[in-house]
């Protein structure tokens, strides 16, 4: 039986979660065909019973969830069905990220699929902001519109939906987003985290909700079940590329989207996506992991809608035209590389500014940074500052500033702002991560009862980076089969992160090696056994390290397809913390 996990200090501004006692799991590791270490880390996790160990290593496609149990489903399809044989106008209405782009592309070829044609309509992140607007409607309806399906967007958007229906158009919302307490007056509303819908997965992201809708439609087309199932698993691609990006947790549902999803991308044939995969380093038989979507496919995607518009996004994956998808690839790539620009620059402005020691939550604002990063460099920000953030910059179209705010697991974002409402003119989002808009005048207002309300409610401890351990393993453990064991617990990502070692009581076997002048490589020994770590950006730490120091280390086991490429083992430790022994 587990016994409770303990919290133990380590080096300054971090603090380790080490796992309780599990028992001998030799007979779980044997019966799964895995070593002992990818067996802890299942334990840890809760799966310690071996029938759902086995379900979580190998999701089948079998586990996707009926979608026809989504409320408003049945009346979605048909509504789709009937403007397609009427050949009525269809407009997709997305969002500027990933998730929303991507799922505009699947509802058009879907609608595609099943022989009607559909428009679309993407918002300019700067110039429209985030959700329906109107003036879109009104345009649309004189254009001759019929019918609009909202993807990632439309759940708080009743205002909108009442005005579409007041000019004749039918709305279908599809969303992920939680609702207010009433729902938006649409024809149809798909979205398990609406109150009454009694689908068991609320996790999804918006491509999934609209992936379920393709499932549904697809479904009513008279084709055999093998083409079916083949056409949804084409799906699976764009649909796992999302899921990652947005963030959202890689179980249950999900899981099975990102596994089956990324093992398509063996063999891709839209021009677009193997574009993409080309200019982010994929070629040939290599296909990306969880993390390198999150950090190589999803920021190329997500720099069209930062930098300019993320139509460019919808038609990469939907042109036919190799050379077109080739030359929008390289465009978004290249716009990434400017977004990196800027937002190191951005950065680097914020860690000159002075801080408070004491200052329990920080607003950063200046009226010339780019708005559409600030996102991202909140989410650094407090990577490294371990409290929530908020960066802000002005619109200079009507003077108000806007900006994004990120936080940490002890403090409810959206929680803060629901505590001083009045100093916006707009505000939104969930736990982790918000938005606002005010007038210049409030900044300084906001900044003091922003941190005035973080330091009422956050403790010394809060501010501490948690690193969680699930398995305590000697170096003799580490094997080529427990690498093996604990790559199978892939994807990796929210919900399901890579796994945390620890190793105690390890001797520093040589002196560290600097490289770049910021990262160290360290070798460690324990009865016999050595290991080398990389240590990313750990040059600072290097005379706590020097040889025969006894230290307890906590690290990760990753892909390295860099020394697979020289010969070497396909894989490496990195270290993400240490202590004294």
């Amino acid at each position: 039986m587990a016994t409770s996990p303990r919290t133990e200090p380590a080096r300054s501004g971090s603090r380790w979660i080490l796992p309780g006692e599990v028992g001998d799991l030799s007979a779980l590791a044997a019966e799964l065909g895995i070593a002992t270490a990818a067996a802890k880390v299942l334990a840890h996790r809760g799966l310690g019973d071996s029938v759902a160990a086995r379900h979580f290593l190998h999701p089948s496609l079998d586990d996707l969830l009926d979608p026809l149990t989504l409320r408003d489903m049945p009346a979605a399809v048909e509504r789709i069905r009937r403007a397609i044989a009427a050949s009525e106008k269809i407009l997709i209405y997305g969002d500027y990220d990933v998730d929303g782009t991507t799922s505009v592309v699947l509802l058009t070829k879907a609608i595609e699929l099943a022989g009607g044609a559909a428009d679309y309509h993407v918002p300019h992140r700067l110039k429209d902001g985030y959700g329906m607007r109107p003036e879109v409607v009104e345009t649309m309806a004189a254009e001759g519109v019929k019918l609009i399906v909202s993807v990632d967007t439309g759940i708080r958007a009743a205002e909108v939906v009442k005005r579409a229906t007041e000019l004749g158009i039918d709305v279908i919302v599809t969303d992920h987003h939680l609702p207010e307490s009433e729902l938006p007056p649409a024809l149809a509303v798909l979205n398990p985290n609406r109150p009454d819908c009694p689908y068991p997965e609320k996790n999804l992201c918006g491509a999934g909700v609209a992936f379920k809708l393709v499932q549904a439609l697809l479904a009513t087309l008279g084709w055999p079940d093998a083409k079916v199932r083949r056409t949804c698993e084409s799906f699976l691609k764009l649909a796992a590329i999302a899921t990652v990006a947005d963030v959202v947790p890689l179980t249950g549902e999900n899981r099975v989207i990102v596994k089956h999803g990324l093992e398509g991308l063996h063999d891709v044939r839209n021009p677009g996506l193997r574009a993409l995969l080309d200019v982010a380093g994929f070629t040939g038989d290599s296909i990306p992991s969880a993390r390198q979507v999150a950090f190589q496919i999803a920021p190329r995607l997500n720099a069209a809608g930062r930098m300019d518009t993320a139509r460019a996004v919808v038609e990469l994956f939907l042109t036919s035209d190799a050379a077109r998808a080739r030359e929008l690839a390289q465009q978004l790539h290249d716009q990434n590389t400017e977004r990196q620009q800027v937002e190191l620059g951005i950065r680097e402005t914020c860690a000159g500014l002075a801080v408070e020691e004491s200052a329990a939550a920080l607003v950063y604002y200046d009226e010339r940074w780019h708005r559409g990063v600030l996102g991202i460099v909140a989410a650094r920000l407090v990577e490294r500052l371990h409290r929530p953030v908020f960066v802000l910059g002005r619109n200079e179209d009507d003077g108000l500033v806007q900006g994004s705010g990120r936080s940490i697991p002890a403090f409810h974002l959206l929680e803060a702002l629901e505590s001083m409402p009045e100093l916006f003119r707009k505000f939104g989002g969930h736990k982790y991560a918000a938005g606002v808009t005010m007038e210049a005048s409030q900044v300084e207002e906001f900044r003091r009862r922003f941190n005035a309300y973080a330091a009422e409610r956050l403790t010394p401890d809060d501010f501490l980076r948690q690193v969680e351990i699930d398995a305590v393993l000697e170096l003799r453990e580490i094997t080529e089969q427990a690498v093996a064991g604990i790559f199978s617990l892939s994807p990796f990502g929210t919900g399901n992160p890579p796994p945390h070692f620890a190793a105690l009581n390890v001797e520093v076997a040589g002196p560290p090696v600097v490289m770049k002048e910021k990262h160290l490589r360290i070798t460690v020994r324990q009865n016999g056994r050595t290991l080398t770590l990389k240590a990313w950006n750990f040059a600072e730490h290097a005379t706590e390290l020097a040889p025969g120091t006894r230290i307890d280390i906590a690290f990760q086991i990753e892909e390295d397809a860099y020394s697979a490429a020289r010969g070497y083992a396909p894989w490496s430790a990195t270290l993400r913390d240490f202590r004294m022994a």
